[in-house]
């Protein structure tokens, strides 16, 4: 005899935010692309780091370099609007969507937090703000309210909510940020991809030691597989790939920024 199943109140309101959200995103043309990347500087920048008593998370490496890149590469700081007449628009600031996974009263699930013109802040502004975001409540995080309020709403107000808010090509990126980062590197996870509302959405799992080739010869490396997913109603792959070739380059030859 099988269970009845078993309604989870709490749970549902947890996870209407997500529920909205991938309805929203049905409208994309996500394509996906991913690298290797030695992240042998990368690591000995966080050791030596870590030694004089700072840490940096390798999120925040990426999110130093999203910002970097994406102003090199306007066309892919950029968001697909309209339906009945579709248009493309460029902003001209960086604003980074970092994705958390957070606990509250409500149950378990993924908030996520934008952080503005990341572009012009330096990789110790980043860790503070992931500090803030990542370790305080999650009822403090930016539009923690409006998850809430999409949670208590009817499902078809909360729906109508929530596309309402993302009409708007102006508040797009406050709500969404002009790109997306999220990282599973905490746990046994090699590589994924998921599509997060951006032209361009980061994604990574953990470092592992893995072979390389070096001048000819084999050695051991921090290798990490970078995700990118792009919106292919606003770019082409051939600039996707340029852009993750970007990404590619600042991150394996990381240099102290000045």
């Amino acid at each position: 005899m099988s269970a009845a199943p078993v309604r989870v109140p709490a749970a549902d309101r947890a996870r209407r935010h997500t529920r909205y959200f991938l309805e929203w995103a049905r409208s994309a043309a996500p394509v996906q692309l991913a690298a290797d990347l030695d992240l042998t500087a990368v690591q000995a920048h966080r050791a030596a780091a870590r030694a004089a008593g700072t840490r940096y998370s390798v999120v925040s490496y990426l999110l130093y370099a999203a910002g970097r890149v994406l102003v090199r590469h306007p066309e892919a700081n950029a968001a697909a609007v309209g339906r009945l007449v579709p248009r493309t628009v460029r902003y001209p600031g960086v604003h980074a969507k970092l994705a958390l996974d957070r606990t509250t009263a409500e149950g378990r699930s993924v908030r996520t937090a934008v952080l503005a013109d990341v572009d012009r802040l330096e990789l110790a502004d980043i860790q503070a703000l992931v500090d803030r975001y990542r370790d305080g409540p999650a009822e403090a995080l930016p539009g923690a309210a409006g998850v809430r309020l999409l949670g208590r709403l009817p499902a078809p107000l909360g729906r109508l909510a929530f596309r309402t808010a993302l009409a708007g090509a102006a508040r797009r990126p406050a709500l969404l940020g002009t790109v997306a980062v999220s990282s599973l590197g905490h746990r046994r996870v090699d590589d994924f991809r998921s599509y997060g509302g951006t032209a361009v959405t980061l994604t990574a799992g953990r470092i592992t030691d893995r072979p390389v080739v070096r001048d000819g010869a084999l050695a051991v490396a921090p290798v990490l597989t970078l995700g990118l997913t792009f919106d292919h109603r606003v770019l082409d792959g051939a600039r996707a790939a340029d852009v993750l070739d970007d990404l590619a380059a600042l991150l394996e030859d990381w240099k102290e920024p000045a």
